[in-house]
């Protein structure tokens, strides 16, 4: 029970990576706020947490309105009095190069995956310095550190959360509070199914030209994201600080001869 006795907030959690990883917590031991912009989606995923013998509530919040934000986590309070780990999980994409990219497109991808991460952050943070202590783990991706065709508003929101994230663990470390970043490479979700089954004309042709940017041949699993946030949330990782954690099937840093 790695983080028995624990409180994690996770946005995004009703569906996906966000739902993986609100079971795997549960199981471990967390009591869970599962947080999404769909009641319906968050509601399924508390009832698969308590059907499997965990503890967790929904609350039903879109991560880029503060009034949201703090209602959500004035709820999360209430209910279990703390927040130890705090996941900044939700987000979406967005396809175009920048010439092809609208501006409603742009700013609807930017208040999400990054405006998101800091209303909430902003939200959690005062009560983890009154306790000195707590994680933060925020949802960056690989597409931080390598180039990506069309992905210009997605990398760009990416590349601001790791940023964002080394700043962050500079001024919250004297209170205890460790931020960190998770970098996934392509993770077989069913918004990635859905993405693959709209945007082209052969699917399979484009899953198989995604498998080729992995050393391992194959998509990531939102079982492995999961793991990865794990160890974060965890004291297992408490000298890890300001890190990136790569979990991209060595899309990042590997080459097929």
């Amino acid at each position: 029970m790695r983080l028995e006795g624990k409180t994690a907030l996770i946005t995004g959690s009703g569906s996906g990576i966000g739902r993986c990883t609100a079971l795997l917590f549960a199981k471990e031991g967390a009591q869970v706020v599962v947080n999404d912009v769909s009641a319906e989606q968050g509601e399924a995923t508390v009832s698969a947490i308590r059907e499997a013998g965990g503890t967790a509530i929904a609350i039903q919040a879109d991560v880029t309105k503060a009034s949201d934000v703090e209602r959500m986590v004035d709820k999360a309070l209430a209910t279990y009095g703390k927040i130890d780990v705090l996941f900044n999980n939700a987000g979406i994409s967005g396809v175009g190069a920048v010439h092809e990219t609208s501006e409603d497109l742009w700013d609807k991808v930017v208040n999400v995956n990054l405006k998101g991460v800091y209303l909430t952050s902003k939200g959690v943070l005062p009560h983890m310095m009154e306790r000195q202590a707590g994680c933060i783990i925020n949802m960056s991706s690989c597409v931080a550190e390598i180039g990506l065709m069309k992905r210009a508003v997605y990398a760009s929101t990416k590349g601001a959360v790791l940023a964002l994230t080394k700043s962050m663990q500079v001024d919250y470390a004297p209170y205890n509070i460790r931020v960190n970043a998770l970098l996934p490479g392509t993770i077989l979700t069913p918004f990635v199914e859905n993405y693959l089954k709209s945007s082209y004309d052969d699917p399979e042709e484009a899953l198989a030209t995604i498998r080729k940017r992995q050393l391992g041949g194959d998509l990531g699993r939102p079982e492995n994201v999961a793991s990865a946030a794990l160890f974060l949330a965890s004291d297992e990782s408490s000298f890890v600080m300001g890190s990136p954690l790569y979990v991209d099937g060595g899309a990042t840093f590997g080459k097929m001869a």
